[in-house]
């Protein structure tokens, strides 16, 4: 089914609001959340109350109104605004788009929550655009003063070992790409004479300045944080949409009143965005759909909240346990759902059970892997693998039963005219016994031919024969045409079947055990086989990850060298090589004991 088509979301709704100094999730947003199965692209943006955001998040919506456009001081949304909406360029993706409220509102004297919107916009996107008016010059530089608290606000792992430089090492590889959207843009584009790009001139922005001074630093430390934490950057600029007077009508202006290149470089940006924008991904290559948008959502408002920073490391095992506990269900039911299909008990033999249970079991495992990531020293699989193994040993015991069951009630029918002449004392007289052992042998053959009576076929029949050997004896002793000899020899015969009927159950039963202990072993190796493939395919998937982020690093860090920043380049080398020795760490071997 196709639920982009799904989602009603006529116009967006508060995800997080900010009241009172608190920020609080919006339990109605997390409901649409929850029922989006499809990967989301998350573009959130962020800048200075009235700059203009909502415009361009209404246009990516493909609308003209939605996300509130404020033409007053007090900015509009406050909190974090959500709306979804199909993909247009992706299909079976939803848009996920976050408009936060208005940076430094002089409502808001408090600006604390402010650092946290900047944070929670970051952590959740794939796409995040600053939006600012004019020019990038120091006054803009300063506006982004969040990016540098970020290492304040944000830990990518929960080891408190772990130092904030180390830390904040790890920013890149999972931060999103960073857009920055000039506009009311009015210089003209070039250096020396010579004309340049938005994006060339956004990384001449970013330049750093040589000197030791406070102010040095304070011009250095957002360009260097901007340069370090993002792994991809782009510019657009926006000329002035129309003439002052009008700006604050926008939502109600038609594009034929609209500056012709200005609409040109918002339909430039909302394709780019389009056609550019990431999938949401966490470590280890898990794409995030709506219900873990959700449970990231909690998480971090959550740690905010009680006072702790929100951890990329901790929400992403919190939101492995929701899904390798959910991974677990799904397995069991995958596994009830085909013994269910396939077995028919009583099964001929133990071997045909034991043969679908490990069919059965290997699909299971599967669907486990294919739901569950960061299983920490593979709790939730050991949890599954005895589950299985309590299932397997339950259907054991019902095909018995149904074995016992179904052979009983043969013997009963097969056997009752046998009985009722006993009763009728047709085998007590002369000649009787051999009479009566022929008719038993023909029963027999005949209950022996009967089909799939199952694994205690021979077994319920032996309990059954030995029930009987009294009778058998007193129609044997009561028969006097037989010598004293011929009941002797009779006797042993009868004892010597008996003996052979044990010895052949002893048997019977250690083979059943050899082939559940056979079993087992199959199991455990079967589990064993995908988690070896599981923790391969993770590791070559953690590995170009870090082979990306060590291709980012070296590039920034071969400019700050050549812009003559020998410190911060040194600072860099030292992060690449901690990435590279983390890389060469042997892999642990695969057991789950």
């Amino acid at each position: 089914m196709d639920m982009a088509s799904e989602i009603h979301m006529p116009g967006p709704m508060c995800l997080i609001e900010n009241t009172n100094g608190q920020l609080v999730v919006n339990p109605e947003a997390l409901k649409i959340l929850s029922a989006i199965p499809q990967p989301l692209v998350v573009v959130a943006i962020v800048g200075l109350y009235r700059t203009g955001k909502s415009y361009l998040m209404n246009k990516l919506a493909g609308k003209n109104n939605g996300f509130s456009l404020g033409s007053t001081v007090q900015s509009h949304t406050k909190g974090i605004w959500m709306w979804c909406v199909p993909h247009p360029k992706k299909p079976n993706h939803t848009l996920v788009l976050l408009d936060t409220e208005g940076l430094g509102d002089v409502e808001k004297g408090d600006n604390q929550n402010d650092s946290w919107i900047f944070a929670l916009a970051i952590l959740l996107s794939s796409t995040f655009i600053y939006n600012s008016m004019g020019t990038i010059n120091q006054q803009a530089m300063d506006q982004l003063h969040y990016v540098t608290e970020l290492t304040d606000r944000i830990r990518a792992n929960s080891s408190p070992d772990t130092s904030e430089v180390a830390d904040s090492a790890a920013f890149m590889s999972f931060f999103p790409d960073f857009v920055w959207t000039l506009r009311d843009f009015s210089l003209d584009l070039e250096v020396d004479g010579e004309p340049i790009s938005a994006d060339q001139y956004l990384e001449t922005s970013l330049k750093l300045k040589q000197g030791s001074s406070q102010k040095d630093k304070n011009f250095n430390l957002p360009r260097l944080c901007i340069r370090k934490f993002f792994p991809k950057k782009k510019c657009f600029i926006f000329d002035r949409p129309t003439h002052r007077k009008k700006l604050g009508q926008l939502e109600t202006l038609h594009d034929d009143e609209l500056d012709p290149e200005f609409l040109q470089q918002a339909a430039t940006f909302c394709s780019y965005i389009f056609n550019n924008s990431k999938t949401k991904t966490l470590s280890g290559g898990i794409k995030v759909n709506g219900p873990r948008l959700e449970n990231l959502v909690l998480t971090y408002v959550n740690a905010i909240s009680s006072g702790d920073l929100p951890c990329i490391e901790n929400a992403v095992l919190a939101l492995a346990q929701i899904e390798n506990s959910a991974a677990v269900k799904k397995a069991s039911a995958h596994y009830d759902q085909q013994m269910g299909q396939k077995l028919q008990l009583p099964t001929d033999t133990l071997q045909e059970l034991l043969d679908l249970h490990r069919a059965s079991e290997r699909e299971a495992i599967e669907v486990f892997f294919k739901n569950s990531f960061k299983d920490i020293d593979h709790l939730f699989q050991k949890e599954l693998a005895a589950e299985l193994e309590k299932k397997k040993d339950d259907f054991c015991k019902q095909n018995m039963k149904a074995s016992s069951d179904r052979c009983s009630a043969l013997l009963k029918e097969i056997f009752s005219p046998l009985e009722e002449g006993v009763k009728q004392g047709i085998y007590s007289k002369p000649g009787g016994y051999r009479l009566f052992i022929q008719k038993s042998k023909e029963l027999k053959n005949k209950y022996l031919q009967e089909p799939r009576k199952g694994v205690q076929a021979e077994e319920i029949l032996q309990t059954y024969l030995t029930s009987k050997e009294s009778i058998t004896d007193a129609i044997l002793q009561a028969d006097r045409t037989l010598t004293e000899k011929e009941k002797d020899i009779e006797v042993q015969r009868v004892k010597a079947e008996s003996a052979e009927a044990a010895a052949k159950k002893l048997e019977e039963m250690q083979i059943k055990n050899q082939q559940m202990m056979e079993q087992k072993e199959k199991s455990y190796q079967e589990h064993v086989k995908q988690l070896t493939e599981k923790m391969e395919s993770e590791r070559t998937q953690l590995m170009a990850e870090q082979q990306r982020t060590i291709a980012l690093k070296l590039q920034e860090q071969a400019q700050l060298l050549k812009e003559g920043f020998q410190k911060e380049s040194r600072q860099l080398h030292n992060e690449i090589q901690n990435l590279k020795e983390d890389m060469r760490k042997p892999r642990s071997r695969c057991t789950i004991s």
